[in-house]
């Protein structure tokens, strides 16, 4: 408990990164006492979740993984007897210490995910025996929310509008995704990582009478690939195969590419941090292409304007089903990425991020996205 009578925070991340830097800043500003900090290397041995966590009390904010070099290893070593026993692309430990430290370079996402997930499950067994802790973001939400399928599935079921899938079930390989596209009539879709986010290993596919067309976030440099903040436009059938090879191979989500409005001449998508029931901070991202990811070239666009041209029922349906998305995932908070349609009438929710609350410079009654948060989270 904090001196106050207040519950005090655990932070669960890579130390002296922004996420952590800017949460405990909040609290400063709210003259909360800082957070208990566990980084996520301490985390990494198996049966060091129970033993850092015995005894804890208040609320747990998990924190993103990214951004640690050390980290990201540590998952891929977590994970590799579950990416052998799942039949899924793996590195050994001797393999990988071999392989150079490079910024953005790709290293077995799915071996990755899984890896994580187990420090999750220790995390999730940890919280059963210490009832006085309260995850923000449960393990288990983070979980669904970091699977496109199951929250592509769950969310249709519960009424919430996303964009279609590819009929079939899994897609096996390039020629497969051809074939069923002329099947199903699509001309474009996205390929996108089931466990991938911050639009890491993406490709936007377009199949048709002209030919082939990807463009993606992945660099294919032979030796190794690379997430790259320079999309890159494929039109060559061996470069495209190799590219969608390796994303259909990790595990991937196929859906229709959906139109997506334009405003000022640029396309445009929303994040929207719900949080506790509310849509409480909404950033429009617009791009010369479909994909707005701020990292990629996007920029911030006007959200008063938007909300000018949106009719209102339209702009308040749109909220709903992201305040929607956000309750039943089980998460204190969920960034969710939404498009409206050409008309400005429709919308669809692309997918939910657990740790889509890196949005600096926004305010809310002189409180920045953190401050919000820990307001919210006082009130209970």
């Amino acid at each position: 408990m904090s001196d106050g009578g207040e519950p005090g925070y655990v932070l669960v991340g890579n130390l002296a990164n922004r996420r952590v830097t800017g949460f405990q800043a909040a609290l400063a500003a709210q003259g909360l006492p800082p957070a208990r900090e566990l980084a996520w290397r301490e985390l990494m041995e198996p049966g060091a979740a129970e033993r850092l966590l015995a005894g804890a009390r208040g609320l747990l904010r998990i924190e993103s993984v990214g951004e640690d070099a050390e980290v990201e290893r540590a998952l891929l070593r977590r994970g590799e007897a579950a990416a052998r026993a799942g039949g899924w692309p793996a590195v050994s430990a001797a393999e990988l210490a071999a392989i150079p430290d490079e910024v953005g370079r790709i290293l077995w996402p799915r071996q990755h995910q899984l890896g994580f997930e187990a420090v999750l499950a220790e995390i999730e067994a940890a919280l059963a025996v210490a009832p006085e802790l309260r995850p923000l973001q449960p393990p288990a939400a983070i979980r669904f929310l970091f699977d496109k399928a199951a929250t592509s599935t769950a969310w249709r079921a519960l009424g919430v509008a996303v964009p279609d899938v590819l009929p079939g079930g899994v897609v096996r390989d390039p020629d497969d995704l051809r074939a069923r596209m002329r099947d199903a009539g699509w001309r474009s879709v996205f390929v996108k990582l089931t466990c991938g986010s911050s639009a890491s290993c993406l490709a936007l596919f377009t199949h048709d009478a002209r030919g082939d067309l990807a463009v993606t976030t992945v660099e294919d440099a032979g030796a190794a690939r690379y997430n790259t903040r320079r999309l890159r436009r494929l039109t060559d059938r061996a470069a495209i195969d190799r590219t969608l090879g390796f994303i259909l191979g990790e595990g991937a989500h196929v859906e229709l590419a959906i139109p997506k409005a334009k405003v000022a001449g640029r396309f445009f998508d929303c994040r929207v941090l719900a949080i506790a029931g509310e849509a409480a901070f909404v950033v429009v991202r617009t791009a010369a292409q479909p994909i707005t990811n701020l990292h990629l070239g996007g920029t911030r666009g006007d959200l008063a304007a938007l909300r000018a041209r949106v009719p209102a029922a339209s702009w308040a349906a749109a909220m709903a089903a992201c305040v929607r998305v956000q309750e039943t995932s089980g998460a204190f908070h969920v960034g969710v990425d939404l498009l409206f349609e050409p008309s400005l009438r429709a919308h669809r929710v692309i997918e939910g991020n657990a740790f889509g609350d890196l949005l600096p410079n926004l305010d809310r009654q002189g409180l920045d996205v953190y401050g919000w948060q820990i307001r919210r989270a006082r009130r209970g």
